[in-house]
């Protein structure tokens, strides 16, 4: 067995090597076979593309599918060139330090799938079994890295649901998906995603209803929405401009609209309806699903689990759950008509006379 050329390998390290080779012969493993074996262990870099690959079909989020690749292949980038079985704890801390305080989030995100792809290294049989996982937080980098400071985002900036007719009256006036999508959404309390996602083959026209596949929930469950007269008429407004796929497409190829195009749209129409202690702020597009849950809650009586399954929210435990078979929808429908007829524009109203 060869120990490498002796212009490359000194005299020490050729002996080391040799006291390794005659231990695993004193247990009775080939040196030759146990070096072929290492050489297919694969690296970092090549052993997370190949668990990306069988990991992004199954995120239906696009933009959680390229955080998941552009953290392990950017952040983690330290650590692609060594050999699934040679990382340890100092070379996960190497790979964090430069980014744990400055993108905290970003930095804890990015070691828990580095935890992940060295978990299924072992689970391979890369790694040996039984060994603390290097980027295992408890009890290993909790101790080497700072502790990450909370986040104080707090919760979506919602517009007061008493402000909601008079922005109806600014909405209605433009024209385009952007609009329009943003109305359907006010309408249904549904979320962004389900709304820019949604195909014509979900909504029965006939029957009023909108059937949400589970791909497209955020809880993976089908979800149907009752549609009130608003949505509907709407629906029929858009049908010519759509394609035959999405309903609120983007473009002659009939792509879906970007998460960003609600976004940008209430940004620049919101901030004179939002009063705050340091000046006028815009609100969210997923605030107005706070905002229909106030207004259910506060102007009227329909219980509390109604409004939370209009939200698709999970209500009670398991076992409530499992006797509670039905969605409620015909009491829902009442509901979302009910909260339609609330945000419909008032007749002779003005946003300036409103907002005043």
């Amino acid at each position: 067995m060869g120990l490498g050329s002796a212009s490359d390998v000194t005299l020490a390290k050729a002996r080391e090597k040799a006291v390794a080779a005659r231990a695993l012969l004193a247990d009775n493993i080939d040196p030759l076979a146990a070096k072929a074996a290492k050489s297919l262990v694969p690296t970092f870099g090549e052993f997370s593309d190949e668990i990306l690959a069988s990991l992004l079909p199954g995120f239906s989020n696009a933009k959680h599918r390229q955080q998941w690749a552009m953290t392990l292949r950017t952040y983690a980038a330290p650590l692609r060139a060594k050999p699934v079985d040679t990382i340890v704890t100092q070379d996960v801390v190497d790979a964090l330090r430069p980014i744990w305080t400055t993108v905290p989030e970003t930095a804890d995100r990015t070691r828990q799938r580095i935890e992940r792809i060295l978990d299924a290294a072992e689970a391979s049989g890369h790694r040996p079994g039984g060994l603390r996982n290097p980027a295992s937080w408890k009890g290993n980098l909790k101790h080497l890295l700072p502790a990450r400071r909370k986040l104080s985002r707090g919760h979506h900036a919602a517009m007061p649901y008493a402000a909601i007719p008079a922005f109806m009256v600014e909405l209605r006036q433009r024209e385009g998906m952007s609009a329009w999508a943003l109305e359907f959404s006010i309408l249904t309390a549904a979320r962004t995603s389900e709304v820019l996602q949604a195909t014509w083959d979900e909504i029965d026209l006939d029957a009023q209803l909108w059937e949400v596949p589970a791909d497209h929930m955020k809880q993976r469950r089908p979800h149907r929405v009752p549609l009130p007269g608003r949505a509907i008429e709407l629906l029929e407004q858009i049908r010519p401009y759509s394609s035959a796929g999405y309903i609120f497409s983007f473009g002659a190829r009939g792509k879906a609209m970007s998460n960003m195009a609600m976004t940008m749209l209430v940004r620049g129409m919101t901030a004179h309806f939002m009063k705050g202690p340091s000046g006028p702020r815009p609100a969210t597009v997923h605030g107005f699903r706070s905002a229909f849950r106030d207004w259910a809650g506060t102007e009227t009586e329909f219980p509390r689990e109604l409004a939370e399954e209009a939200l698709s929210h999970l209500v009670g435990n398991a076992v409530e759950r499992a006797y509670r078979r039905g969605d409620a929808l015909e009491r829902r429908r009442v509901m979302m008509q009910a909260w339609c007829d609330y945000v419909e524009p008032p007749a002779n109203n003005t946003v300036a006379a409103f907002a005043a």
